[in-house]
């Protein structure tokens, strides 16, 4: 990635994207503990062992941080914190960035219950897929969902994420493997970009 891909602060009004940091732990820990049950159905865990493979462990927020800001110098992630007004209210992701032929990533999110329902969340992946597309020269970006997931879901319909299937037994989330629906977007499939067209969107509806 060049250097105007990342670091980077993406901002839309009251909404900003930046690099999360060592710094973010108090927050992002107050936010996740008084999310801790809006957050559980759909959060990442790590499957129990084979029966003769390592014991793997969640990792501290330190070393999380550490793992992201390495993936990012590589090239393969852009790890967000989502800011509203302000406070820190949540995650994105771009992960498993790949280039060559396919020039590829996906998005992964998620935010406060409190700030649910706002727009912050469509705002915030607009954001990052214009700056996907435009700047750091992706073609195509996947959102992979729980179906079960009916706040993510709306997120990407409101955007107008095509769904292209379901992947069975995707992803090991809440203690065990679970479906997910597949949504993607190309760049061709917004050329006026996201950010513009979801505006556009959210103006329609305020005036009717």
């Amino acid at each position: 990635m060049n250097s105007s891909s990342w670091p980077v602060e993406l901002v839309e009004g009251d909404i900003v994207l930046r690099p999360i940091k060592l710094r973010d732990q108090r927050a992002w820990r107050e936010v996740n503990r008084r999310n801790r049950d809006w957050l559980r159905p759909w959060e990442a865990t790590i499957p129990p062992p084979a029966p003769s493979g390592p014991i793997a462990h969640r990792p501290t927020y330190r070393q999380m941080v550490r793992h992201l800001r390495s993936e990012a110098n590589a090239g393969r992630m852009l790890p967000f914190v989502i800011e509203y007004q302000g406070r820190l209210v949540g995650q994105l992701t771009v992960a498993g960035i790949t280039w060559g032929s396919m020039c590829s990533g996906h998005v992964g999110y998620w935010v406060d219950e409190s700030v649910a329902g706002r727009g912050v969340m469509p705002t915030a992946v607009a954001l990052i897929v214009d700056h996907c597309f435009r700047t750091v020269g992706l073609h195509r970006i996947e959102v992979c969902i729980r179906p079960e997931n009916g706040p993510s879901r709306r997120v990407v319909e409101k955007l107008g994420f095509r769904e292209e299937g379901l992947r069975p037994r995707y992803l090991h989330i809440d203690g065990a493997w679970r479906d997910h629906l597949v949504f993607a977007l190309t760049a061709e499939e917004v050329p006026e970009g996201l950010l513009n067209r979801w505006r556009r969107t959210r103006s329609q509806k305020a005036s009717n």
